[in-house]
């Protein structure tokens, strides 16, 4: 579904992503783990179009994105919640939502997925609430939502789970786990709470100073002692 290939990306003189390459499949979760600053989000970017490439390509089932704009990527499907979910804090849930409809043009409530007000019912109830009103857990879940609204094929979440509680990060790995499950889709998560991020890979792909050192199957993360790649 996505296929990042050989990227290179730099912040001035700083070569931050070294010949990064990996596939998202469709129908599955893979999860990029590793430390902190070690050019994670930075790669997200990078597939998202908010940062350029110096090097290498970015391709969505077969096709070269690695040149278009952010717009364009979101048009052709790529979903992105942010880390720190960045949320409209006045507009209420609703308007929230229909944001995520901006890529498709003239999008109202009625074109909204019925499933994010199943996989998250709380935004159902607090439709008229401004966004800024929701726990911090409830905003994470508004940021899925709007970026569930335009049916993506890629849905990428950088670090869901931080400064979550307990409860709501288990509704989001159920929602997570049953997109992932629903075939259609290919999930790339960004995560630094390695249970969470285990219990969900179907792929890993752990990166280390802007370099991929260790890849495999999800099932295989405990054998590959994968978490002591990424402890701090």
């Amino acid at each position: 579904m996505l296929t990042i290939n050989h990227i290179d990306h730099y912040y001035g003189s700083s070569h931050t992503l070294r010949d990064v390459s990996f596939e998202v499949p469709g129908g599955a979760c893979t999860t990029l783990l590793g430390r902190n600053g070690v050019g994670k989000t930075t790669l997200l970017k990078c597939i998202m179009g908010v940062e350029p490439v110096r090097a290498g390509t970015i391709a969505l089932e077969g096709r070269d994105i690695t040149r278009l704009s952010p717009f364009d990527r979101a048009a052709l499907g790529i979903g992105y919640v942010p880390q720190g979910r960045e949320i409209f804090p006045r507009l209420t849930v609703e308007e929230n939502l229909l944001m995520g409809l901006a890529s498709k043009r003239g999008g109202s409530l009625k074109d909204l997925p019925g499933e994010i007000w199943e996989m998250f019912p709380v935004l159902d109830q607090m439709r008229a609430r401004r966004g800024g009103d929701l726990s911090g857990g409830q905003q994470q879940q508004l940021a899925i939502g709007r970026a569930l609204a335009m049916r993506p094929r890629v849905l990428i979440l950088d670090e869901p789970t931080e400064g979550i509680q307990p409860s709501i990060i288990k509704d989001i790995e159920r929602a997570i786990r049953a997109l992932a499950r629903r075939g259609d889709m290919a999930i790339l998560l960004v995560e630094q709470y390695y249970d969470f991020a285990r219990d969900l890979a179907d792929h890993y792909v752990v990166l280390n100073r802007g370099v991929v050192v260790q890849s495999g199957a999800g099932a295989d993360m405990e054998r590959d002692n994968v978490r002591a790649l990424v402890a701090v």
